[in-house]
């Protein structure tokens, strides 16, 4: 079953503008799929899978005038799994500039890669997209199914493989994911030599979602200095498996400035990586788990609407907190999240020292109404 992915729109409607598109994302959420539906719509195009020897040799090291010559007369240049090639971006950047009638879409499952590779030729040259697992409205269900199915989905995830899976094989793929992508991309793309220390840290990290993290307290955990873990940290960001959340800190001292909180990018993952899919009457983390979820869904939804906020948590030394805070335009917009009914009132800090910000009540009732892009075309 093919799951039209929201974002194709924004992607579209910067094709053929003279600039090259970068689409970003973890191995298996479907770019692939994405690009080739995307391809589907043009007459002359060109499809390249830089897995193979081949095709990479065809685009390593090359001139202009080899690359137009390989090309042809093609309009659609689809270049998949780009972070293969190398100096990726002096490749682009020659197409772009020497061949100005023809759209490059490349696609590339590991950021840290990736993106080192093009970010200085391609400066001012490329619109850069990312895609995620699954947004959970793409699934194309009614609220009340949606309803139905998210204690599974905050179990098993998100990913397009997992969601049309049985239950015994949602956690095979999803073991498969998490030991290729977290050790093949990570290990083999940054030269890593020392796996232990990275299971461990994401077993740590796992462990606390929802709560806020420590550098300090994992560096002794790992046994290895707080350089260490926040590089490790940083490398798994740009690998599309965690990402940091920052306390929001502005005018109060009792507010914590120098903390963050880790999430993941999704669930089955997550689960994945502790071995833990029992059903959520069986488990003590669903609050977490909802947290988590509900956090990721948001950033997907603004993200397919081209919304590019800040976000936070907050918290002072008394642990008044609230959850998620996203700015925009110098507003503040919070949510309290729980799993049951949360509490109707923001702390006292917050509402005298933010009192201009929205404040939202989320729990597994309510959350679709905070999810919801009408008439997205």
């Amino acid at each position: 079953m093919l799951i039209k992915r929201l974002i194709s729109k924004r992607i579209e409607k910067v094709l053929f503008k003279g600039k090259a598109v970068i689409i970003y994302g973890p191995r298996r959420v479907g770019k692939t799929t994405l690009v080739k539906e995307i391809e589907k719509k043009f007459d002359h195009t060109l499809y390249l899978n830089c897995d193979e020897p081949d095709i990479r040799l065809a685009l390593t090291n090359k001139t202009s005038t080899e690359l137009i010559n390989f090309i042809g007369n093609k309009k659609l240049v689809i270049i998949d799994e780009g972070q293969r090639i190398k100096n990726i971006g002096l490749t682009l950047k020659l197409l772009v500039d020497n061949v100005p009638n023809i759209q490059i879409i490349a696609t590339g499952s590991s950021s840290f890669d990736l993106s080192n590779k093009i970010k200085e030729p391609l400066t001012g040259r490329a619109f850069e997209f990312f895609l995620p697992p699954f947004f959970i409205n793409e699934l194309n269900l009614s609220q009340l199914e949606i309803k139905r199915i998210l204690a599974k989905r905050l179990i098993f995830g998100l990913y397009p493989e997992v969601v049309f899976s049985s239950d015994e094989e949602a956690k095979q793929i999803l073991r498969l994911i998490y030991k290729s992508y977290l050790y093949k991309d990570v290990l083999e793309f940054y030269g890593l030599k020392n796996p232990d220390i990275l299971e461990k840290l994401l077993m740590a990290l796992a462990l606390q979602i929802g709560s806020e993290v420590s550098y300090t307290e994992l560096a002794k955990l790992l046994g290895v200095d707080q350089k260490t873990v926040a590089n490790y940290v940083r490398i798994l960001e740009l690998a599309f498996v965690i990402f940091r959340l920052p306390p929001l800190s502005r005018n109060l001292r009792s507010e914590i400035a120098k903390s963050r909180k880790i999430y993941f990018w999704d669930l089955g993952v997550r689960n994945a990586i502790i071995n833990n899919f029992n059903e959520l009457d069986l488990r003590n983390d669903v609050g977490a788990l909802f947290e988590n979820f509900f956090i990721v869904e948001r950033l997907k939804k603004n993200q397919i609407l081209g919304k590019d906020l800040n976000y936070y948590f907050w918290r002072t030394w008394k642990k008044q907190e609230v959850d998620f805070i996203e700015e925009e335009g110098g507003r503040f917009n919070a949510f309290e999240i729980k799993w049951k009914k949360p509490k109707a009132k923001p702390p006292k800090p917050w509402r005298e020292n933010y009192p201009d910000s929205f404040f939202n009540l989320v729990n597994q009732n309510n959350f679709l109404d905070f999810l919801d892009i009408p008439n997205f075309h």
